[in-house]
């Protein structure tokens, strides 16, 4: 009889095919069978009576930078947080220090996340100089995705920025080119430039203390009219186009125009999902994200689009800045650093969702787990099954995750107040990364525990012409 190394027993499973109560045996980091209440023999037992277990949370947008600013936070604080959260696979965007816009920095970036993530992780590349060989060469060297925003690079951060920042059009058509190339997603980051300054300029004659002011330098049709520019692109360059973090309701009729026109799919965020402007005024430059938190119309819009599968994602855009950076810009909302740590939030905020009703369970994982495995290259997560990596969460579905300075763990926790008080009905019990126990209501496990996760490669146009 095989002994596994771990079995746990008791708790109810989301399947493929749904919730069922089955044993769920784990071995080499394998989902190894699912086996009838008390069956087969392990090392080690865990005991999920009255939990459930569900896949791992696969957030494909999240920022650390690190090792450039650790008063922001370390990979090995902010994979900490995440594991806290339920995440098992975070992707990590290429706003470094410097940009990961070659090969040879994709290789540096994996090398820093392999010595100190407790999750596994992928690295996204920016497509650098555009051309097909410098982007071939990232993906050759494991790079998840690739990342582009279509505004300005922030004043005084080119060097993050070079190669990921095209405000130009046919900039961002040669880019959508040269990644289709790979086979692999791009995602984009879009608002326009010309209209983002124009906007911009009108709100430096308003208080710029005030939150109404963002919001009025970042109107909807900044990110509207971006994406469907790139939707129109795309259906020339044939990419597999991802636009992140969507906020509006006005890009939501733009994404159901394009339907079908080309290989795209969207996201948004808990902030946009959970959050308005009234929360913003409330937490001030701690609130503040680009694009902004916008309007109840525009969330009832976001929940409406998750209904039609118009959005098939969920994601954090996790940014931890200091809390003096925060301060920094209390009383200008243009120059304040824009993000929020969301790692701790995610899960348990759409666990919430699922609680009121809002979304059924196997929908919610979908849009954190299942859909992000598939849409980038990653066939044994983001499921339970046999043969699947052990990269499974249990949780309680009737228990309280309150967010707070005291309860958080992300570096970030001081600046995460668009959060604070809230209390969401679901908690993360206990996080396994390929079959290690990473959480079990603390944080236990070691730097290192992670795992590099590259996507299966499609094959590339160029090498299919040339077979």
């Amino acid at each position: 009889m095989t002994l596994y190394d771990t079995i746990i027993r008791n708790a109810e499973v989301l399947t493929e095919t749904g919730l069922i109560t089955t044993d769920v045996a784990i071995l080499d980091g394998k989902i190894a069978a699912l086996l009838p209440s008390g069956a087969g023999a392990a090392s080690a037992i865990i005991d999920g009576v009255g939990q459930t277990l569900l896949p791992g949370v696969i957030d494909i947008h999240f920022h650390i930078r690190a090792p450039a600013y650790p008063d922001r936070g370390t990979v090995e604080s902010e994979t900490k947080a995440a594991a806290a959260g339920g995440i098992t696979t975070l992707f990590e965007m290429p706003i470094s220090k410097p940009c990961c816009n070659s090969a040879e920095r994709v290789e540096m970036r994996k090398a820093h996340f392999a010595e100190h993530a407790r999750i596994n992780f992928g690295i996204f590349g920016a497509p650098g100089n555009l051309t097909a060989e410098a982007v071939g060469a990232m993906a050759d060297a494991g790079a998840i995705a690739f990342k582009i925003f279509t505004t300005e690079a922030p004043a005084g951060r080119d060097d993050e920025f070079f190669g990921l920042s095209f405000p130009d059009e046919a900039d961002q058509m040669q880019a959508l080119k040269a990644v289709a190339s790979t086979g692999l997603p791009i995602v984009v980051h879009a608002e326009s430039a010309q209209l983002l300054a124009v906007s911009e300029a009108a709100a430096l004659k308003l208080d710029l203390a005030n939150a109404d002011t963002h919001l009025a330098a970042r109107p909807a049709v900044c990110e509207a009219v971006a994406v469907a520019k790139l939707l129109a692109m795309n259906m020339e360059a044939g990419a597999k186009l991802h636009i992140a973090h969507v906020t509006s309701a006005l890009t939501v009729d733009v994404l159901r125009h394009f339907r079908g026109t080309s290989d795209f799919s969207a996201e948004t965020c808990p902030h946009y999902l959970f959050r308005t402007h009234d929360d913003v005024r409330k937490a001030g430059v701690f609130a503040k994200i680009n694009p902004p938190v916008r309007t109840q119309r525009d969330q009832d819009a976001l929940w409406s689009a998750i209904a039609d599968d118009t959005i098939t994602h969920v994601t954090t855009d996790h940014a931890a800045f200091s809390h003096a950076e925060k301060m920094a810009g209390a009383n200008n909302f243009l120059q304040a650093p824009p993000g929020t740590p969301g790692s701790e939030v995610l899960l348990p905020a759409m666990l919430d969702a699922v609680s009121g009703g809002r979304i059924s369970l196997d929908k919610a994982m979908a849009l954190l787990s299942a859909n992000a495995a598939h849409r980038f290259g990653l066939p044994a997560k983001g499921r339970i099954a046999v043969g699947a990596d052990a990269d499974i969460v249990l949780v309680d579905l009737t228990a309280t995750t309150e967010i707070s300075p005291q309860t958080l763990h992300t570096f970030a926790r001081d600046v995460a107040q668009l959060y604070h008080g809230a209390r969401f009905t679901g908690r993360v019990q206990r996080t396994i990364v390929g079959g290690r126990t990473v959480y079990d209501d603390e944080i236990v496990g070691a730097a290192g525990d992670g795992r590099f996760a590259a996507p299966t490669h499609p094959i590339r146009p160029d090498a299919r012409m040339s077979a």
